[in-house]
């Protein structure tokens, strides 16, 4: 009788032969067979239970109805898992069967062993279809180690359909350990490095991956910079400002930005801008104005869309860098749909439109959300027409979408951001709280590493963080003299943060390498 083993741990909590069997299957499953072997012989524990090792036996043997036997022995499994199972091993048998010619035993297998499992006839329809054709169910009789290998593929086909004790589900060590990082990352508040998590210690992040100190102040524009984009390769940051201008930066491999391109064409102030996907082409959208397109590389206009009457609030690229849509605050025009060689391509508008405040297009296309009437949300299918509204209490004055396509977030005039599932399924937002937001158009952003953070400007001339997963900031950076108008994250540098302000400045957020 084996004698009964003490749990492992300071919370006793770990079970000594649970914990040694799959440290061996471990180390099978790493290659260290002559160590696997030497514990299974110094512990007295096998990786492999007994009732797996009989079923092993049987099934090297070609002992077909012990292994069926065994199985209906078994206890704690359920039907589906035990039908499952047996098919499985009937299946081998059947196979060969089938590989030596015996026809007639195959199909009595089909017909009075497997009539009564519990599975898809899809899967006896195929086998009895292998009667046909042996190759089409991967066995051909010319391969000497074809029913040695098709033995070992039952064993571990066995071993992900058969439950704990009896087998050990597969690389379980190395799960554990990864569900045990990814808890210290889930618990980690400032987690934004791409950096492997050493085993040796707890993981706690601090400010060094973090973008929390200024790193450079860019000042090249003379009046409030209203908007900030950084470009879908994160190698460009555009800016637009009331100085009737736009800004194309690039980013410097140390980490700096330098001007590119100065983009002057616009004759009132410059609200928006738009990166297309494939980073080539800029929009950027003239308050009370025209909107213009313009070529990243050259820093030329390459179109200009609408006049002077069409009011724009904001644009957006479908993936493919070709066509794009643009709302305007003024009722009757609402949306068009434009290509990038200046063609008009479709729109939505009337009377009984109401007013575009902020428009976005998922990643894949396929949806178009829009900010009409101050608090209303609309989720259109593009293909579909398909829709469904979200109603806010309170005015929203910006929208902004995760990286993945997942997710919106919207600022509300109650200082308040709500981040809602695109595919419907929340009944009501995450909710962040912390800023400042009375009758200013404020934008925030999703960032850092996995969009794992929000970023928003405010009134009171600072830049918040929060973690996605907590409704208070994790961090306020100080630095700006007025209101804090937009910010944006780099997709690409999870540490390098942009912000833009009334006081004609923006300013690039680094780590804070000081708190290492």
């Amino acid at each position: 009788m084996e004698t009964p083993l003490a749990n492992l741990g300071s919370k006793k909590l770990i079970n000594k032969h649970e914990f040694v069997r799959v440290i061996i299957q471990c180390l099978y499953s790493l290659g260290y067979r002559k160590s696997a072997v030497s514990l299974e012989s110094e512990s007295g524990i096998s990786y492999k239970s007994d009732e797996f090792e009989t079923l092993e036996s049987c099934i090297r043997d070609a002992n077909w109805d012990a292994c069926i036997e065994t199985l209906n022995r078994l206890n704690g499994l359920t039907n589906e898992t035990r039908a499952s199972a047996l098919f499985l091993v009937l299946k081998q048998w059947f196979l060969e069967y089938l590989n030596l010619g015996e026809d007639s035993l195959a199909l009595e297998i089909l017909q009075k062993k497997m009539s009564g499992l519990e599975v898809g006839k899809d899967k006896v329809h195929t086998l009895a279809f292998g009667l046909l054709s042996l190759k089409d169910l991967g066995l051909d009789k010319e391969d000497p180690d074809g029913i040695y290998n098709f033995r070992k593929k039952l064993l571990t086909e066995l071993e992900k359909v058969l439950p704990p004790p009896i087998t050990v589900p597969d690389r379980r060590l190395e799960y554990l350990v990864e569900m045990a990082v990814w808890s210290q990352i889930d618990k980690c508040v400032l987690h934004n490095s791409v950096d492997a998590v050493t085993l040796y210690e707890d993981h706690q992040c601090d400010a060094s991956q973090f973008p929390s100190k200024t790193i450079q102040i860019l000042s090249n524009h003379v009046n409030e910079v209203w908007y900030v984009q950084f470009s879908n390769n994160g190698s460009y940051l555009a800016s637009s400002s009331s100085d009737n201008t736009a800004i194309i930066w690039k980013v410097l491999d140390d980490g700096k930005l330098t001007q590119r391109h100065e983009l002057r064409s616009h004759q009132k102030p410059v609200s928006f801008v738009a990166w297309s996907p494939d980073d080539t082409m800029l929009l950027t959208c003239g308050n009370i104005e025209v909107l213009k397109l313009w070529d990243v590389e050259t820093g030329t206009c390459k179109h200009t869309y609408g006049d002077a009457d069409f009011i724009i609030s904001s644009c957006a690229w479908f993936p493919d860098s070709k066509r794009f849509v643009c709302g305007s605050s003024d009722p009757e025009k609402g949306i068009y749909m434009w290509d990038s060689e200046g063609n008009e391509i479709k729109s939505w508008k009337g009377t009984r439109m109401p007013k575009v405040l902020d428009l976005a297009i998922t990643p894949d296309g396929e949806k178009l959300i829009s900010i009409f009437s101050d608090k209303d949300i609309r989720i259109l299918n593009v293909g579909t027409g398909g829709e469904r509204v979200i109603s806010e209490e309170h005015p929203i004055t910006s929208l902004s979408l995760s990286g993945d396509g997942k997710f919106f977030i919207v600022n509300l005039n109650s200082q308040e951001i709500h981040m809602w599932d695109i595919a419907g399924e929340w009944l009501s937002p995450m909710k962040f709280e912390g800023h400042k937001q009375h009758k200013y158009v404020i934008r925030s952003c999703f960032g850092g590493l996995d969009s794992t953070f929000i970023a928003s400007g405010s009134e009171d001339s600072k830049v918040y963080i929060w973690n996605r997963r907590g409704s208070k900031p994790i961090k306020i950076l100080c630095g700006h003299s007025m209101t804090v108008n937009c910010v944006s994250w780099n997709p690409k540098m999870p540490q390098m943060l942009a912000s833009a302000s009334d006081d004609q400045t923006i300013r690039i957020w680094g780590p804070d390498v000081r708190s290492k």
